[in-house]
């Protein structure tokens, strides 16, 4: 079933992305710990959401990219609700309002959706428009 394809994928994803994030705290770079996670999440998502796109048309699927991205992000929104803001969120003073207001967050979610869609028109479009010829 490729929704559940997606989901796990989606699951993948949020965990790889969960652990960069984590990781870059213990990595002094900035002086502001907390921004300097967020660009990390925000430049290593990007490969990461890339290849989750990558072994989710392996199968040859029909979805198309922007669908895929929204369930990529969907799926990392609802972990994000019930896991990283309870345990890592809550715990160093912020709240689900603080975090699902977060411009980062949106814009993490916009690089999701581009990032499948740009796979998708690179790689599974342009495959299938050679294929019909």
């Amino acid at each position: 079933m490729k929704e559940l394809r997606a989901i796990g994928i989606g699951i993948m994803i949020w965990i790889i992305g969960v652990s960069m994030y984590t990781i870059s705290f213990y990595i002094s770079i900035l002086q502001d710990p907390e921004l300097q996670a967020n660009i990390l999440l925000s430049l290593g998502i990007l490969p990461v959401v890339w290849f989750g796109a990558q072994l989710f048309y392996r199968n040859q699927s029909t979805t198309k990219g922007y669908w895929l991205g929204l369930v990529f992000f969907f799926t990392a929104t609802v972990l994000d609700a019930l896991i990283t803001v309870p345990y890592l969120i809550v715990p160093n003073g912020g709240t689900h309002y603080d975090f699902f207001t977060a411009i980062g967050f949106w814009l993490i979610g916009i690089e999701f959706i581009l990032a499948t869609t740009m796979y998708w028109y690179t790689k599974v479009r342009s495959r299938r428009n050679i294929v019909s010829y």
